[in-house]
């Protein structure tokens, strides 16, 4: 199967174009050429009077596409649902975050993945972690992108937007050295990367393109340099659309901010963390401004997964200042968990004119549907020849709530392992083990909280509407409810798979003969590994 959208390998900026006024002299008096000429004759009387320091901006604002707009997508690392003001955090100040809500609108049930890496392939190609093909046909952890999967990078380069990605990438191997520079950002329709390969475990090796320029670079000021990077770039390519991609390494452990943020939150150093990022977001949104793009950009800022809770004491909710981990708010649970803690995140969207003011959007979205949304925005072509998961959501970016569709159905995989199935506001545990197969290395699951690492020993229905902490079991007062869901449980393992068997729509790209009869993964391991002995002690 060939890839058929276009990538650059090397970091290219598009040059700025404005068109020329003597492009029209020779024009026909056609109702559309007429109005470009009265628009360029008024840029050319503004200049006249304003000086060609303007230019840019002016250039920018009269000859905006409004079927190519700008994309700016801003990917917290770890950042839980209770983490921002305008979602309830009383610790953690987040003004810019907040004013993009009240200028925008928030989604209270929007979704990522329960972990990073596949947060990431779900939103770059549209489509469930347990989907995509990877590089030799194994389902790691942190999926390895087969280099034949489709990015959102590279359906809007068809429509010949500029694209960019300054931060975190993990589709190409999580690891800071040996992985696959050919599954680089510069090799999957980015034009330009500044940037780590993958999380910051111990260290980041930043890149810029192909080039490493820091080995083990100071990490302080990352989310500001990312932030300075991504403005250069719009700046650039403000003549042009541009798609401009910014999954910071942040709050993601380890830690750490510049000495403007450090030590001055209420919530220690992951609360600095949070509010540095939230500036970084207001200076993208002025930046935007600026540059008099606001009415043809769309700002979007989410996070990967739930928020990190083996950093708290004693798996607390991040309330205790020297904490380091964050907080689900109401939801129950964190990262590495299908507990809404671990998958709902908070998501603010931005685009006046075009986003309603103080909207909130309480539908159902996920990261599977950014890249038809997008696509669907800059008139691109999501690929035919395979099966996206996510939607076209543009009518909930607009406000219009009505039309949204009341089957929509979110599935909750821990990477290989169906866990759960929402539709409307019911939510249903499937019935597993509490050390389940298809999760290692998560059979002992200490990143979550040990009331947390749990089975069902039948379905457990939750009334999300009325119980967003998932204490209650209502299946027995909901047994059509109980009944529709397992069905859509049943239909999907069967498209997509489970744990125990491969879906028809699972892709492997590079099978030949038979596909395997379930989930090729490593070979599982304990991750309670026995400890080495100490000089002259008993072996």
């Amino acid at each position: 199967m060939k890839k058929r959208y276009p990538g650059r390998r090397k970091g290219l900026f598009f040059d700025n174009f404005i068109p020329k006024p003597q492009a029209f002299l020779g024009a026909s008096l056609s109702l559309a050429n007429l109005q470009a000429f009265m628009q360029k004759e008024l840029m050319h009387r503004l200049l006249h009077h304003l000086g060609f320091a303007l230019l840019p901006t002016l250039a920018a604002t009269l000859f905006a596409k409004p079927d190519h707009p700008n994309f700016v997508l801003i990917f917290a690392d770890d950042m839980g649902y209770g983490d921002a003001g305008c979602f309830g955090s009383k610790d953690i100040r987040t003004p810019r975050i907040d004013r993009m809500a009240k200028e925008g609108m928030r989604f209270t049930s929007f979704y990522a993945q329960p972990i990073c890496g596949p947060s990431r392939a779900a939103l770059m190609t549209g489509c469930q972690p347990m989907r995509v093909a990877e590089r030799g046909n194994v389902k790691n952890v942190h999926p390895v992108l087969h280099d034949k999967e489709i990015t959102i990078a590279e359906v809007l380069k068809t429509k010949g937007y500029a694209t960019a990605c300054f931060g975190k990438w993990d589709l190409a191997r999580h690891a800071q050295s040996g992985f696959f520079m050919d599954l680089f950002p510069t090799r999957q329709g980015f034009d330009y990367f500044f940037g780590t390969p993958t999380s910051n475990d111990s260290v980041v090796n930043l890149y810029r393109n192909e080039k490493l320029i820091e080995p083990k670079t100071n990490m302080a000021p990352l989310t500001k340099r990312y932030t300075d990077e991504a403005i250069a770039f719009m700046k650039k390519n403000k003549g042009a659309p541009f798609f401009v991609y910014v999954p910071h390494t942040m709050p993601h452990t380890r830690l750490d901010a510049t000495a403007q943020f450090k030590g001055k939150s209420k919530r220690g150093l992951y609360g600095d963390v949070i509010e540095e990022i939230d500036f970084n977001v207001g200076r993208i949104l002025d930046a935007v401004e600026k540059m008099g793009l606001s009415k043809n950009t769309y700002v979007l800022f989410t996070s990967d997964n739930g928020p990190w809770l083996i950093k708290n004491k004693n798996h607390q909710d991040g309330s205790l200042a020297r904490d380091h981990g964050g907080s689900a708010g109401p939801l129950r649970s964190g990262k590495v968990s299908t507990f809404e803690g671990g998958v709902r995140v908070p998501t603010v969207l931005w685009g006046p004119d075009r986003v309603p003011a103080g909207a909130t959007c309480n539908k159902i979205a996920s990261t599977l549907d950014i890249l038809p949304t997008f696509a669907a925005l800059a008139k691109a072509e999501v690929p035919k020849d395979r099966v996206i998961d996510g939607e076209d959501v543009t009518h909930l970016f607009h406000g219009k709530f009505d039309q949204a569709n009341p089957q929509k159905t979110f599935y909750y995989y821990l990477r290989v392992h169906l866990q759960a199935v929402r539709q409307g506001k019911w939510k249903l545990h499937l019935p597993r083990q509490e050390k389940q197969p298809g999760t290692a290395p998560f059979l002992v699951n200490r990143h979550i909280a040990p009331m947390d690492r749990v089975g069902f020993e039948k379905p457990f229905l939750i009334d999300l509407g009325e119980d967003l902490g998932e204490t209650t079991n209502v299946a027995e007062q909901h047994p059509q409810v109980v009944k529709k869901l397992l069905a859509l449980a049943q239909e999907i393992r069967d498209d997509l798979g489970d744990f125990d068997q491969v879906g028809k729509n699972m892709r492997f790209f590079d099978v030949i003969g038979e596909r395997p009869p379930q989930p090729p993964v490593p070979q599982v391991r304990d991750i309670q590994r026995p400890r080495k002995p100490k000089p002259g002690g008993n072996q």
